[in-house]
């Protein structure tokens, strides 16, 4: 539930829901109210009007909080904390836990139920207010700011009434969902996913040429790599051809002589079609090719239902190549990055410091309409499906002299969406390097984008990094996207680790594994053989006992995320002590050596369980660990011990024990052998002493009963199963195709 009263400032401290949350809070500051629920914008004014200020907002101590800054100009990361002195520059959401008791009281009993049910959550959110940009900052002296910049000179203020946003509720998910619909209805700028056209190659396996082949993709290297996959019998539905497919020129490479670094960035698009390599090339029969020719071939041989082609929203890296005459129409002209002090205040980035250097190539904002659907008409032509487009935040630093950062992140968007609308089916976009608020709340239309920095299959202190990163930045990207957890290597001594993750975080499915190294054993738990996947309902999220602890480097703490299908709920556990640390966060030096560690999984760890549970619920769940095989009848409120290695994951089935003809007790689990066996799930019903399940896939299908059946039968015919009699475990074969089977359990 979200809370009604409006914030408000007395004796000099902001009261939210009768809590204070800040103290020493300046004259400066006021609040509005935000829509008719009660939340509120914090603002601000100055004596002097300028493009950058910095406002204190007051003081934040003995709090418990999480927020997701940019630590690099492309993404976010979570740090959680307890006072303002430990929020980075450039957070772009801060979420606050209070007791109901005492204001910010920091006991640790978070395995009280009595104590969860009496949190509250605060929300303070920076986000764009017209032409500016809001972010938050802390202090030494524990003081919270908000920086309110438009990034360009000559656009100005002294008056920042709207550039930050509070709410609160007894939910944090709620509350997230209800604050991201509040603001896109008062701001107009963007939309919540609820409003938005999904792509339709969610629900599909894929492959993306990137880590592969990286620039050196070729057409014979994907008709390889597509013909591995069909000899092992799970080929890929969607495909996206990265960077290397476009025509490109460096002017500061010099053949012969060795390449100086950051250069690579300043290469710039030269021509909307594909390269030279893509061109006249010579297939398996002996035919000419180009690019048209390579999709469709790749597409009638190898069953693809999607192709992507990859760009960055400027062209290339480095935007495009002013005296190109075959982009002379769309007005470019060379532009050097302006940085402000959020980008080079926490970890500056290779290829920002080249551009400041080399420059880009930048197609006028009037034109880049025109720029995209030629592009994209073009692909199109070619039958080419959709496109991601990377680079997105390089706009947050070419503001100058086109009416600021948001104004030109605004109509490149705009553009965007457009194009792909028009050019394109189901909303067929990826967006990619795109976490700054600028392009967040700038996002009409666009469904998918990238939730954190590239799966890195060489970077041993990386991997459980990407796990933490991706399932808290999708607290505020899940409400805006569908976050898309990047792809991985099944052939990788992670990918279980990686793969388990993807199965429950509600995101795509796809690998990036080279020609002929693929683990078939792995994709088998997550892709079905007609390719499809067991996608969950939402974003993969951390429970709420997680929200607000480290699960990368405190030395105690697994990390649980949770999700929905349309009948169950799983929760996946990972072990991501001990494997790496944050960026610019220092280790505990007195840290022993992590191995394994202990926690604890409850059916409520699934928020909004009620929802599918139904009114038959027992208020028990069976829920079944996926590498264990085991399966365990659990109170909702009870929890069950769960110990982790290093790298190590559970992923938990949970299903609602429903009673029916009196005396009966059923719950399905799904596919037992796949990672999120519940997704295999889409119907469950219950009449006299027959229970009727529609269910697609094919191998085991499990199911908790706490009487054993007397037969069972797929699509009408009757099917041998097993019963344990010990914990109540029924399972059967599911055999053919992989269509929507019934089945029926009859007593």
């Amino acid at each position: 539930m979200t809370v009604t009263a409006l914030p408000v400032i007395k004796n000099g401290c902001l009261m939210v829901n009768g809590k204070v949350v800040l103290t020493r809070v300046p004259d400066n500051v006021v609040v509005t109210r935000a829509g008719s629920a009660g939340s509120a914008f914090i603002g601000a004014s100055s004596a002097e009007s300028s493009s950058r200020h910095v406002f204190t907002l007051g003081t934040l101590e003995n709090c418990k909080f999480m927020c997701l800054f940019i630590a690099k100009i492309w993404w976010m990361i979570p740090r959680v904390g307890t006072s303002a002195r430990e929020i980075p520059m450039e957070t772009q959401m801060l979420l606050l836990e209070a007791q109901e008791e005492s204001a910010f009281d920091l006991s640790d009993n978070s395995d009280n139920d009595l104590e969860d049910n009496n949190k509250s959550y605060i929300l303070v959110l920076p986000v764009l207010d017209g032409s500016f940009r809001t972010t938050l900052q802390g202090t030494k002296s524990n003081e919270l700011q908000f920086c309110y910049e438009s990034g360009d000179r000559n656009v100005r203020t002294s008056m920042a009434m709207e550039g930050v946003f509070v709410n609160s509720g007894d939910n944090p998910f709620e509350l997230l969902k209800d604050s991201i619909k509040i603001l896109a209805t008062l701001k107009g700028t963007f939309s919540h996913l609820d409003n938005k056209k999904i792509p339709g190659h969610l629900d599909w396996f894929g492959w993306c040429t990137w880590d592969a082949f990286y620039t050196q993709v070729t057409p014979a290297g994907i008709e390889e790599g597509l013909q591995s996959f069909k000899e092992g019998g799970i080929s890929p539905k969607f495909l996206i051809i990265d960077d290397g497919w476009q025509e490109t020129s460096n002017e500061f490479e010099k053949e012969g002589e060795p390449m100086i670094e950051g250069t690579q960035f300043a290469t710039r698009l030269t021509g909307i079609k594909e390269n030279n390599k893509f061109k006249n090339t010579v297939d398996t029969n002996g035919s000419t090719e180009n690019l048209k020719g390579l999709i469709h071939h790749i597409k009638e041989n190898y069953g693809l239902k999607y192709v992507y082609m990859w760009h960055a929203l400027a062209g290339y890296w480095g935007g495009v190549q002013a005296s190109s005459d075959a982009l002379k129409k769309y007005n470019p002209t060379l532009s050097y990055p302006v940085l402000s002090d959020g980008n080079v205040g926490n970890i500056r980035d290779i290829a920002l410091d080249s551009l400041e250097k080399y420059g880009v190539g930048v197609v006028d904002p009037e034109k880049v309409r025109d720029f995209y659907n030629d592009m994209h008409s073009y692909l199109a032509s070619c039958g080419a499906d959709g496109v991601k487009v990377d680079v997105q935040n390089l706009l947050g630093t070419l503001g100058e002299g086109h009416g600021g950062r948001v104004s030109v992140t605004r109509k490149y968007h705009e553009a965007l969406d457009e194009s792909v609308e028009k050019n394109f089916v189901d909303n067929n976009l990826i967006c990619c390097m795109c976490h700054n608020s600028d392009s967040i709340f700038n996002s009409k239309k666009s469904a998918t984008a990238r939730a954190s920095e590239d799966f890195m299959p060489n970077e041993p202190t990386f991997q459980t990094l990407h796990i933490a990163s991706v399932s808290y930045n999708s607290l505020l990207l899940g409400e805006v996207f569908v976050p898309d957890w990047d792809m991985f290597h099944s052939d990788h001594n992670t990918a279980g680790f990686h793969g388990a993750a993807r199965a429950i975080g509600g995101c795509p499915v796809y690998v990036s594994d080279k020609p002929g190294k693929q683990d078939f054993k792995i994709l088998r738990k997550l892709v079905l053989p007609d390719g499809s996947v067991l996608r969950a309902r939402h974003a993969g999220r951390p429970t709420r006992d997680c929200l607000f602890i480290d699960p990368v480097m405190d030395g105690k703490s697994l990390l649980k995320i949770w999700n929905l299908n349309k009948i169950t709920g799983v929760v996946g556990v990972f072990n991501c002590q001990g494997a790496g640390a944050w960026p610019m966060k220092q280790a505990r030096s007195d840290m022993p050596e992590t191995t394994s560690i202990s926690g604890h999984v409850k059916p409520l760890d699934v928020e909004f369980l009620e929802e599918i549970a139904g009114e038959t619920w027992t208020d028990d769940c069976a829920v079944y660990a996926f590498n264990s095989g085991s399966l365990s009848r659990v109170r909702k409120n009870k929890s069950i011990k769960v110990s982790l290695n290093v790298l190590q994951c559970e992923v938990f089935t949970v299903s609602p024990i429903k009673t029916f003809n009196q005396s009966i007790e059923f719950a399905p689990i799904g596919l037992i052998h796949m990672y999120n066996s519940g997704g295999a799930i889409e119907n469950c019903a219950f009449e006299e002493n027959r229970v009727s399940i529609k269910a697609r896939g094919y191998g085991v299908f499990g199911a908790y009963s706490n009487m054993k059946p007397s037969c069972c039968k797929v699509d009408n015919k009757n099917e041998d199963f097993t019963y344990d009699f010990e914990n109540g475990f029924l399972t059967m074969n599911l055999e053919g195709e992989c269509g929507l089977k019934e089945i029926e359990v009859l007593y």
